[in-house]
């Protein structure tokens, strides 16, 4: 509730008790505003609009020798399509996630989902070969930056002790066409035609940016604060100002202005060289990229191989799906297990470690402004990526699988590749949702951005993959292809290696320097 100032009652002398006694201490503000079900609300609306992404990319591949055929181009010509699209994902949010920065998430989410809604009309009606191209790209350009302004939103209303598990639904949304996309996309261009997958997006985008505008309140933390400020902008107001007057948590009216802050569109290009990040981006991106390889390559595969249909293609892609939501899901909801049990061991040291004064002082301030991200010693890189060297050397197994039993079709049966994918899904998920959630930690006040850089890398290495994949099977056969690609992810381990021996101290400098700026 807005907190009131109430005018005391003068005594016999005049004066009044204010005069008389101290005022009480003013109440600690919350990190947020928002409670549980007003973020649970906005998280929803979040995952929903990450599902678009991955809608235009997977319910896409059933369709990609039908499509071939009807425009009358080689395969190679439509995997380029493919990659076209991960170039411009990686891309569009380095544009966007900035501009969300500043300007705010609800105004950044009505901009790319009209873009998207243009680009799926285009694609509806597209005769050629070039306008799929292009139409492509643009439809990239819209659907892309719902993950990273998503990310941003995650870290405007959630304190570290809780982003994990919020990080994992919002993940699960973005999974959710991962694993029911190719379905609905082998379904409908069998039945109506590949034209009609671009059709469906496109009055499933115009239903969900009317929902959006009426639902989605603006939660940028330099426009609004902690959600207490009302901006001045109407666009922008509405339906904040319906969120204060129904939430549950008590607060106080924020009067001050809101803080000028300038589009940095080269921040997440800065992110993304950042010794704070680069290490454990490289990292994600190799291993992203050898995923989007397995599932690219996967449509021709089940076709040649095992002579499967288009229906029965996209049906052989749930596996993936399921196990991509198994895996945030689960991760989600150890991050941040694992973060309250190490932060309570921290905690427990530091105490016994310090004298008292200063121990409650640590423990009020540990978590900065209820965020807990001022605290420079908190060991932040065991808190999060412990798990991530598990996950990674159980993809490089699933991707080995995966390869050499596709080689050998007449030996073994399709459920064993299948399956291999289900592992494959879990496991990528899964590290990407900790290391992007490790992100949003460490650039909390850029959240958009460090989700953008990492967003560039993976789909820029995606892109290179997809479009090599079909020539490296047919050059060294699916099998050796693979465990190059096997190789490639031990390897990038390396990044993972170094990020843990030196990510505390390299973000204790940044800590530092934006302290000092």
């Amino acid at each position: 509730m807005i907190s009131k100032v109430q005018n005391q009652p003068p005594f016999a002398d005049g004066t009044t008790s204010a005069a008389t006694f101290p005022p009480p201490p003013a109440a600690e503000q919350p990190y947020s505003i928002f409670d549980k079900r007003q973020k649970a609300l906005i998280v929803v609306i979040i995952s929903v609009a990450a599902t678009f992404s991955g809608f235009a990319s997977n319910i896409y591949f059933p369709a990609l020798r039908t499509i071939a055929k009807d425009l009358n181009v080689s395969i190679e010509l439509i995997n380029l399509t493919v990659t076209s699209y991960l170039v411009f994902q990686g891309i569009a949010p380095s544009l966007w996630g900035p501009i969300s920065d500043v300007k705010g998430r609800r105004i950044t989410y009505c901009c790319t989902f009209v873009v998207f809604l243009g680009a799926c009309i285009g694609l509806g009606e597209a005769k050629s070969y070039a306008a799929v191209l292009v139409l492509r790209c643009l439809q990239s350009t819209g659907s892309a930056s719902t993950i990273a302004i998503g990310s941003g939103v995650i870290g405007d209303i959630t304190t570290r002790d809780e982003r994990g598990g919020f990080m994992g639904i919002f993940q699960a949304g973005l999974l959710v066409p991962v694993a029911v996309g190719p379905m609905i996309g082998g379904a409908l261009a069998e039945s109506l035609g590949w034209r009609a997958i671009f059709w469906f997006l496109a009055i499933y985008s115009g239903v969900f940016v009317v929902c959006l505008f009426l639902l989605m309140p603006e939660p940028l933390r330099s426009v609004v604060g902690n959600g207490s400020r009302i901006p001045s902008n109407p666009i922008t107001r509405y339906p904040l100002v319906v969120y204060q007057r129904t939430s549950r948590i008590k607060w106080d009216l924020a009067t001050e202005p809101a803080a000028r802050k300038r589009i940095d569109l080269v921040g997440p290009f800065c992110i993304l060289v950042s010794k704070q990040a680069a290490p454990v981006i490289v990292f994600l991106a190799v291993y992203y990229a050898v995923w989007q390889m397995s599932i690219t390559a996967m449509s021709t595969l089940l076709e040649e191989r095992y002579g499967l249909g288009e229906t029965e293609i996209g049906l052989g892609f749930i596996a993936n799906g399921v196990g991509s939501m198994v895996g945030t899901l689960v991760m989600g909801k150890l991050l941040d297990k694992d973060y309250r049990r190490i932060k309570a061991r921290y905690e427990s040291r530091s105490n016994s470690a310090q004298p008292p004064e200063t121990a409650t002082s640590n423990n009020n301030n540990a978590d900065g402004d209820g965020d807990g991200d001022s605290d420079d010693s908190f060991p932040l890189e065991k808190a999060r990526l412990h798990l991530v060297p598990f996950f990674a050397l159980l993809q490089c197994a699933s991707i080995t699988l995966f390869g050499w039993t596709f080689q050998y079709p007449q030996k073994v049966h399709m459920a064993v590749p299948i399956v291999s994918t289900f592992i494959t899904g879990w496991t990528a998920i899964a590290t990407q949702s900790v290391v992007m959630t490790y992100l949003v930690d460490v650039f909390h006040d850029r959240s958009a951005a460090a989700s953008a850089s990492l967003n560039l890398a993976r789909c820029l290495f995606a892109a290179a993959g997809t479009s090599s994949v079909m020539p490296m099977v047919n050059a060294l056969g699916v099998g050796l292809a693979f465990t190059v690609c096997v190789v490639a992810q031990l390897v990038a381990l390396l990044g993972l290696a170094v990020q843990w021996r030196f990510g505390a101290r390299w973000r204790r400098e940044l800590e530092r320097g934006r302290r000092a700026f």
